[in-house]
């Protein structure tokens, strides 16, 4: 790889990690209710998720993928489940008290680290988006041991990075909006925005 792919894509990854999506939902909710740790556990278990899509697609191992697909259809099911369950927790605690969301009922960091991993493996698909994004800069064919490890570093700046950078805001916004009148209203359309999330991971094939 050279300089000039190298950088290329990890502006294009970048870019994409940005994009509001189901992955962003996650860790903006987590790190809004349950702090800056949980958003940064969800973060690494989504660069996990796509670490396994990057290496089976510059791998070539598509079709290991697709002969998967069951053991990633229970992983989209297990993730949708859990983010409505937490869509639940957070209305409901929304209409029992002004309290922030407890860690304890609704999972640690570790539930959190779980969540991002099974949310980005539960979407087959992204192993076809990589394996049709890397040969747009590399020749996967060619590709060195120091190409997968630089490769590996991207994925975790790019990905990490801005998840990293919503988990932060995220909470600077919910600190800032302590006390605020419509702090009730936005709980509890963080509650629908996570039940919706995962009625869509159910309802997508």
């Amino acid at each position: 790889m050279t300089f000039a792919s190298s950088l290329s894509l990890l502006l294009v990854m970048i870019t994409l990690a940005a994009i509001p999506s189901s992955s962003v939902a996650l860790v903006v909710v987590r790190s809004a209710t349950l702090g800056i740790p949980n958003g940064i556990a969800a973060a690494l278990g989504i660069v996990v998720g796509d670490l396994v899509f990057v290496a089976l697609a510059i791998t070539g191992l598509a079709v290991v993928a697709e002969t998967m697909g069951t053991l990633f259809a229970v992983l989209r099911y297990a993730a949708a489940a859990y983010l409505i369950w937490f869509g639940f927790s957070l209305i409901r605690g929304d209409r029992r008290s002004e309290k922030p969301a407890d860690a304890h009922h609704v999972g640690g960091m570790g539930v959190s680290f779980a969540a991002g991993v099974a949310l980005t493996l539960g979407d087959v698909k992204a192993i076809l988006f990589y394996a049709a994004l890397f040969p747009v800069f590399v020749d996967v064919s060619a590709l060195t041991s120091f190409d997968v490890a630089v490769i590996g570093m991207i994925t975790l700046v790019s990905v990490g990075g801005v998840k990293v950078a919503y988990a932060i805001a995220a909470r600077a916004i919910a600190n800032a909006s302590q006390g605020f009148p419509l702090k009730r209203p936005v709980r509890m359309a963080a509650g629908t925005l996570m039940i919706g999330t995962g009625g869509y991971l159910l309802a997508k094939g």
